[in-house]
């Protein structure tokens, strides 16, 4: 049974709480176990710690879950891209799948509760195709 990772931003703990059940429901129906469940202050925090996991050899995956909401200025936008191309360029340095369920950038909090579980659902899901590809 293949172990994965979960990295989850506790600035929105309450959306973090849902997505974390729905990792832990989706993994366990595709045959995944967790092993560790890492919580950051916020997404900026997420790369360290999915690169800590990635570099454990029982990890074969890493989902990064969490919200950037959109603020008053553009440093959420700006956030979003840098963490997402951090997350890419760790896939590949590790070759190990990353699961990005990061909402947003720039999400509006109406748009919030009807994408928290999908989002988690489908970074569980991307690993689960990843490693059998």
């Amino acid at each position: 049974m293949a172990q994965i990772g979960l990295v989850l931003g506790r600035f929105h703990r309450q959306e973090a709480e849902d997505m974390l059940a729905e990792a832990r429901d989706v993994a366990a129906r595709l045959g995944l176990q967790i092993a560790a469940e890492t919580w950051v202050p916020g997404s900026m925090e997420t790369p360290l710690a999915v690169k800590r996991l990635l570099r454990r050899p029982e990890v074969a995956g890493v989902a990064a879950l969490g919200i950037i909401e959109r603020g008053e200025t553009s440093h959420g936008l700006v956030m979003g891209h840098a963490v997402i191309k951090s997350l890419i360029d760790l896939q590949l340095e590790f070759m190990k799948p990353v699961g990005v369920g990061i909402l947003g950038p720039d999400i509006h909090p109406s748009q919030i509760p009807s994408r928290v579980r999908p989002y988690a659902a489908a970074a569980v899901e991307a690993i689960a195709t990843m490693l059998t590809e």
